[in-house]
């Protein structure tokens, strides 16, 4: 294994990592849009009311897209046993 197996394996799981965690990440940035807009309008500053639809929405999508990162994460495991199986 020299320097460039190491850096592509690295750069297969930063993708991975991104890949994964962006649905999450994407709704939990849409909700606190949405909430930090309604509380400008109503003047609102409670902190509840941006953390509770925030961890709501995230475990959510969580469940929903779980497939899709168990998917990633299986490919990515491919890529390294691969890898590793032919001597890189």
């Amino acid at each position: 294994m020299n320097e460039a197996d190491a850096l592509d394996i690295l750069q297969a799981a930063i993708w991975t990592i991104i890949i994964a965690s962006g649905p999450a990440v994407a709704a939990g940035m849409v909700v606190g849009i949405v909430i930090a807009l309604i509380q400008a309008l109503t003047q609102v500053q409670e902190m509840t009311l941006t953390f509770v639809p925030k961890i709501l929405a995230i475990m959510i999508t969580i469940g929903i897209s779980a497939p899709f990162v168990g998917a990633q994460i299986n490919l990515f495991t491919t890529l390294v046993f691969s890898r590793i199986q032919s001597g890189f």
